[in-house]
Formats: C-alpha cells, sequence, structure tokens
C-alpha cells in the first residue's frame, strides 16, 4: 500500500439523537465532536437521526401522522371533491 494516501480509518461512536442509543464501530468520516465511551476514552462522534433504535422496520412501531386536516385543506383550496 502506498503511505498517505488513505483516510484516517478510526474507531468512532454513533448516536442516535432520538434515543439513548449509541455504538462504537470503526469509521473514515470526519467529525470535529467528541464523546467520552463507557471504557473512559473519548472518541469521535457522529449524531444520527435514525438508526435500527428508533427506524420502524426494526422496532415494529409505525408513526402515524395525522395529515386529514391538511388534506382536506388542500382539496378546498384547489376545489377538488372528496373522494
Amino acid at each position: 500500500m502506498q503511505k498517505d494516501i488513505h483516510p484516517n480509518y478510526r474507531p468512532v461512536v454513533f448516536k442516535d439523537m432520538g434515543a439513548d442509543f449509541a455504538f462504537l464501530s470503526q469509521s473514515t468520516v470526519a467529525t470535529d465532536e467528541t464523546i467520552e465511551w463507557e471504557d473512559g476514552n473519548e472518541y469521535p462522534l457522529v449524531k444520527l437521526e435514525v438508526t435500527s433504535a428508533t427506524h420502524p422496520f426494526y422496532t415494529g412501531k409505525q408513526n402515524i401522522m395525522d395529515t386529514t386536516g391538511n388534506v382536506e385543506r388542500f382539496r378546498r383550496r384547489y376545489g377538488m371533491s372528496p373522494k
């Protein structure tokens, strides 16, 4: 392998901001934030919005948004009849 052409592959903590869930893995992602991990060492931190702890496919819980009012308002605004 050639020297100085590969990205820095190091341990990184990925944290789900919607749940109290974090995991330590290897990555080349660049980040300025750090966090102290369970072993007492400080690692770079990558904040995530969706992980296996919050994604409906893995949790089995579907978040259903109530959009009935929005749909009715759209239909009234553009003169569409309800179906």
